[in-house]
């Protein structure tokens, strides 16, 4: 740990000293801290350390990075800062005071969601392959599909929808058990509201459209009657009934004595809520639902949709930064629920594909700064995997230039995916991978498209560089196709 000692001891001084560290962890590759005063923080001497690799500031935390040594160097700055490290939920929680309303909204939108995106993503490539071969008329002269022709494979399309089935139709139960895990709640209540919601004895969601009012079953009781309509699929009901259970319980906790607590709080926090959720909140939130999703379907499939997808496709790195991106999420479920699928998500991943190719040609001009590379090349790989944050805090907002490189081919690939009608199962992986979340009638387009949010992005950081546009930061050598290198340090962007 001696190696760290020196730079601890100079990162401590230049982040306030101890008596300006609120909180502070560490997760795989950087330290984080909730700082008192994070005006304090002197950025740019930090950055200048041998150790650190760059930083950035999100969700009211100041990030550092430091690499795969960050435990080593982590220990080394607990004991010479003499504080001591929290847990990252700890963290998360103290942040909050360096956060706007807004931006805890979107937090907490993160939070719900964050722990259903595995299930989402094997869903929709469960969805995807079940489309290969149980959908499409790939033999005996394009007449029959896979599953049709060979039993074995009808039986695999059978058994996938199992699992299909769990997590989309049933997807409220994950949203109410995700809720109430975030707020301290009873998280089995959670789950017991999310499945009063899908219950087999109600009217499926998906039939209710195609079946007369006269036919919806109805619980009776005598003086009124409510409608027993199942919400599978759908996310702003789960998301209105399960806060309304989790502050329920929460005010009850406040006056209900210990020694009844067990019997009373669940009683009456879970039976009102459940009839709300049937009532009231359901059909609300199913109304938002649709007008959200037909707004932005509208939108992407309109006269306009070119220039609706030049500006999601431009902003939505922008997006990233600020957190405003976590309330995709809730939209592109909301798509699927209403029409079979997402076509927003496949611009998402465009974006972040063209991130990590705007890093890829960071690599190819700084070629030989090492240290760099010990931030830029992970940062590609975690880009083309689907996590933008290390590639745009870490190396294209430190030089803007390739951030808005990567902003205009994410634009142009959008247009294209939007135009051609591209349109996904379901989330997934947010980068190459994303690929095989995507309906196989599109993969041919997608995969232009993911083309062009390769090769743009490459290209225009590489002209941006060499004619200084946008760029007052970076004067480092650079180098071109050809064997000679060339200095622009001389034409700097503030002539332009």
């Amino acid at each position: 740990m001696a190696k760290y000692t020196a730079d601890a001891e100079k990162l401590l001084q230049l982040i306030g000293g101890k008596e300006n560290i609120s909180s502070v962890t560490h997760c795989a590759t950087r330290m984080r801290f909730v700082l008192q005063n994070p005006e304090d923080a002197d950025v740019k001497e930090i950055e200048m350390l041998t150790a650190v690799k760059g930083t950035f500031t999100q969700a009211g935390q100041f990030q550092v990075i430091i690499g795969n040594d960050v435990q080593e160097f982590y220990n080394e700055f607990t004991r010479i800062a003499g504080v001591e490290g929290v847990n990252k939920d700890e963290v998360k929680t103290d942040a909050k005071k360096n956060m706007s309303i807004l931006q805890r909204m979107l937090a907490a939108l993160a939070e719900i969601f964050t722990p259903l995106i595995p299930a989402i993503v094997v869903g929709g490539l469960i969805l995807g392959f079940r489309n290969v071969i149980g959908d499409i008329d790939l033999l005996q002269n394009g007449t029959k599909t896979i599953a049709e022709v060979y039993p074995f494979w009808n039986g695999v399309y059978s058994f996938l929808w199992l699992i299909g089935e769990a997590i989309f139709h049933f997807l409220p139960v994950g949203i109410t058990w995700s809720i109430a895990k975030k707020m301290g709640t009873t998280q089995i209540l959670g789950i017991v509201l999310g499945l009063t919601l899908v219950s087999p004895q109600l009217l499926n969601a998906y039939a209710v459209a195609s079946t007369k009012a006269a036919d919806i079953p109805v619980w009776d009781f005598g003086f009124t009657q409510i409608p027993m309509i199942g919400y599978q699929a759908q996310v702003i009901p789960a998301m209105l009934a399960g806060f309304m259970l989790a502050y329920l319980e929460i005010g009850l906790r406040k006056f209900v004595p210990n020694a009844i607590s067990m019997i009373v709080i669940p009683f009456f926090a879970l039976v009102p809520t459940v009839l709300a959720a049937h009532v009231i909140l359901g059909p609300i939130g199913w109304k938002i639902g649709d007008a959200i999703a037909h707004v932005v379907y509208s939108g992407l499939t309109s006269s306009l949709s070119w220039l609706f997808a030049a500006l999601f496709g431009f902003l939505y790195a922008p997006l990233v930064v600020t957190g405003l991106h976590h309330m995709t999420n809730a939209i592109d479920l909301q798509l699927m629920s209403q029409f079979g699928g997402t076509n927003l998500w496949p611009m998402i991943a465009l974006s972040n594909i063209a991130q990590g190719s705007a890093v890829l040609a960071i690599i190819f001009l700084h070629k030989g700064n090492e240290k760099e590379e010990q931030v830029s090349i992970p940062a590609t790989i975690s880009c083309y995997l689907g996590v933008t944050e290390p590639a745009m805090f870490g190396i294209n907002l430190k030089y803007l230039y390739p951030f808005i490189a990567a902003m205009i081919g994410s634009s142009i690939a959008a247009v294209i995916s939007v135009s051609s009608g591209v349109m996904a199962n379901s989330i997934g992986v947010g980068g190459l991978p994303g690929i095989l979340s995507i309906k196989p009638q599109f993969y041919l387009i997608f995969a232009f498209c993911m083309l062009v949010a390769i090769v743009v992005p490459f290209i225009l950081t590489i002209v941006f560089r060499k004619y200084n546009i946008l760029n007052k930061v970076d004067d480092a050598p650079i180098r071109t196709f050809g064997a000679k290198e060339f200095r622009t340090s001389s034409r700097k962007a503030d002539n332009l």
